[in-house]
């Protein structure tokens, strides 16, 4: 009986996994052009502006993260590193996007908790984060790319650990220029 039960959670562990190997099969690698997005933000320094797409960004280094709506201290820990480099990525022509399935409410209302100062995006159903193969429903994987000015993903971190994450990707966006 214990070899079935557990012969059955294997399988249901397998099978339930399957959309998440087949989500990441299609996500894009380094030297694509990065999925474009539509999504509705938040942006503390520009509030008029409440729909962003990559368009948005043309022409600079773009830093894109998908981070979990899991609550816990790494997401602000992230937020904050990021937050706090903000004017060194903007010495490399760099903008930071953080995206999650957390609404724009909660976006508004963390940045101003938290005083983060970039822009926040709002992906509820998945669509995009699945586009860049960071989607596990109902969280997002800590994953983060750097685009280039051309549209092109230029470095890919998967399953970052939020600690010092952003002076990480500082390090490399030098490199990079």
């Amino acid at each position: 009986m214990r070899n079935l039960v557990v012969s059955i959670l294997i399988s249901f562990f397998l099978l339930s996994n399957c959309n998440l190997a087949l989500a990441f099969d299609f996500a894009p690698e380094v030297g694509d052009l990065a999925p474009n997005f539509h999504l509705e933000g938040f942006n503390k320094n520009i509030q008029a502006k409440t729909i962003w797409e990559l368009n948005d960004f043309q022409g600079k280094w773009l830093v894109v993260y998908f981070y979990p709506k899991d609550f816990t201290a790494g997401c602000t820990l992230e937020a904050k590193g990021f937050s706090e480099l903000k004017k060194d990525f903007s010495k490399y022509n760099a903008e930071i996007v953080g995206i999650s399935a957390d609404n724009k409410d909660s976006h508004e209302s963390f940045c101003s908790e938290k005083s983060i100062n970039y822009t926040l995006l709002s992906d509820p159903g998945g669509v995009i984060s699945a586009k860049y193969g960071s989607w596990i429903p109902p969280f997002s994987d800590r994953n983060t790319f750097l685009i280039s000015p051309d549209g092109k993903i230029s470095y890919r971190w998967i399953s970052v650990l939020p600690l010092n994450h952003a002076k990480e990707v500082l390090n490399v966006l030098k490199k990079k220029i």
